[in-house]
């Protein structure tokens, strides 16, 4: 269960705004993006009650997706400290990188050698629903979903969560997320004929 305070409260608003600013939503949807942090962060609930790894499940994708102008790391770590701006940092990609499969290896490399077992539990959190995301717009959209993505592949996106799947397991994530990220790329695997 989710102890809702006011630390809670504020990176939640804080979060909602800075992506409301940048006019950001789900991809290829009409859906407000807040819709995503609050679902990662209910994921990781059931795993943790760390008030920072959900604080930072709620900040994940800001430095990643926001304009430094609109909300930066320093105003992060004013308002929720070190530790949350640490395993934000340590879960957002390294965008220099221009190749998105180069991009993806380092990022896998880091998660598995680097990372903090709090970043490991926000990594499958976002994961999970990223990937339960994807399965509710494929009912919808059918293959045209794919052009969303970076390298347009459905082959791409089951490469990147079963290499994710495959990193939290080495690195001993909590089982329930290790089923249930396992369960949806099963699902993905099973709906693309690759089973």
């Amino acid at each position: 269960m989710i102890n809702y305070t006011p630390r809670l409260d504020s990176a939640l608003r804080k979060a909602a705004w800075a992506h409301e600013q940048t006019g950001q939503h789900r991809k290829g949807t009409d859906i407000p993006y807040i819709i995503h942090p609050v679902g990662v962060m209910i994921i990781a609930s059931n795993v943790t009650d760390d008030e920072d790894i959900l604080i930072a499940c709620l900040m994940h994708d800001v430095l990643e997706d926001v304009d430094s102008n609109i909300y930066d790391i320093n105003k992060m770590q004013a308002e929720f400290g070190d530790r949350v701006v640490a395993i934000v940092k340590s879960v957002t990609k390294d965008e220099t990188e221009a190749d998105w499969r180069t991009r993806s290896k380092k990022y896998l490399y880091h998660l598995e050698k680097e990372a903090s077992d709090e970043a490991v539990i926000l990594c499958a959190s976002d994961k999970i629903h990223n990937m339960l995301s994807i399965l509710i717009d494929y009912k919808t959209y059918g293959d045209s979903l794919w052009s969303r993505f970076t390298t347009k592949s459905s082959a791409d996106q089951l490469w990147w969560y079963q290499s994710i799947l495959d990193v939290i397991a080495r690195r001993k994530a909590p089982e329930m997320l290790i089923s249930q990220l396992n369960e949806q790329v099963s699902n993905l695997r099973n709906i693309l004929g690759k089973d």
